[in-house]
């Protein structure tokens, strides 16, 4: 197998992984305003994802950082394409990161609101533009033959790119449920769980429809078959959100994520952004990619410090596995 593909098939996996951790985050603090009645009750749901959440955005930090080394033609593309949904993604992580520290910072019930809303706001805003932009990259945007694109932002905001956005939103509000219902325990686990269940059938219509779309435009076996697991994971948390087995309900709205992100790539591959105008003008992993001594050197670099990194962030996890009661969260 060649390093362009090695490394095409890694940054799925590091998608697929923000994805999967940083999508319950992005619903936890979504659903703020939802589950909780009180400061008390949002302090517990905040500090369900308080050990992990900045560890979580480690992934995207380093899905990019593998395409601007390993795909530089994608990523420069992509970033001055994309500059304006990619800047506001950024800016709602940032405020979301700052609210997360501030909130706490003073004993004042307007102050802590105005941060909560920011909580809210840098969940919601990458929930649905994430969505939105990796639908534009599988449908494909206008590439000239210098592989810039020359589109407008407008343009990004079609039926099927949009539709990827609440596809996005639903997937990760279901996930941060389950989590929350996994996390939690009392009145909190029982009223998560009661809204995951009530979120499952609006997930599997909307999910369900964006997955039909891209398979019927994309004629490709493999990412039938990905996206139809895909399917039957995400009826599979529902099933278990009934049966109120949040464990097993976490582990298929996880896959369902995972295989979601996977069929995308599998669908796209060669191609990292294909060019609506003309076939030619598409970035490949082959016109788009480094060195092969590039390639190579960060191949040796990954395997060296790949396990480190997820064995370190698999003992957060297992510190941090109890469930969170609101008898332990201070009046």
């Amino acid at each position: 197998m060649e390093l362009t593909t090695v490394w095409f098939a890694l940054i799925a996996i590091l998608w697929a992984g923000y994805f999967l951790l940083e999508g319950f985050d992005f619903g936890v603090g979504i659903l703020l305003p939802v589950l909780a009645r009180d400061n008390r009750e949002r302090r517990l749901l905040i500090n369900t994802i308080g050990p992990v959440w900045d560890g979580n955005e480690v992934w995207l930090l380093v899905a990019g950082g593998a395409t601007f080394a390993a795909f530089p033609e994608w990523y420069a593309t992509l970033f001055s394409g994309f500059y304006l949904p990619l800047l506001l993604i950024l800016v709602a992580l940032i405020v979301r990161g700052v609210a997360f520290e501030y909130r706490g910072k003073r004993d004042d019930d307007t102050w802590r609101h105005r941060w909560d809303l920011c909580i809210i706001g840098g969940s919601l805003v990458p929930a649905i533009l994430w969505g939105v932009a990796f639908g534009n990259i599988v449908r494909g945007v206008r590439l000239d033959a210098n592989h810039e694109y020359v589109g407008g932002f407008f343009e990004l905001l079609n039926p099927y790119a949009l539709l990827g956005g609440l596809t996005t939103l639903t997937l990760f509000v279901l996930h941060g449920a389950v989590f929350l219902a996994l996390k939690t325990g009392g009145e909190m686990r029982e009223r998560a769980g009661r809204l995951a269940e009530r979120l499952s059938l609006p997930a599997i219509l909307v999910a369900g429809g964006f997955l039909a779309w891209t398979a019927g435009t994309h004629h490709d076996v493999t990412g039938w078959l990905i996206f139809a697991a895909a399917a039957l994971a995400l009826a599979g948390a529902a099933f278990a959100t009934r049966l109120r087995r949040e464990g097993w309900a976490f582990l298929a709205t996880g896959a369902t994520l995972v295989l979601a992100v996977f069929g995308l790539f599998v669908t796209l591959f060669p191609d990292v952004m294909p060019s609506s105008i003309a076939a030619a003008n598409s970035l490949t992993v082959d016109n788009a990619s480094s060195t092969p001594y590039t390639l190579k050197v960060m191949t040796w670099v990954a395997v060296a410090f790949t396990p480190v990194v997820l064995v370190y962030q698999g003992w957060t996890y297992w510190v941090f596995r109890k469930r969170l009661t609101l008898e332990r969260i201070p009046v």
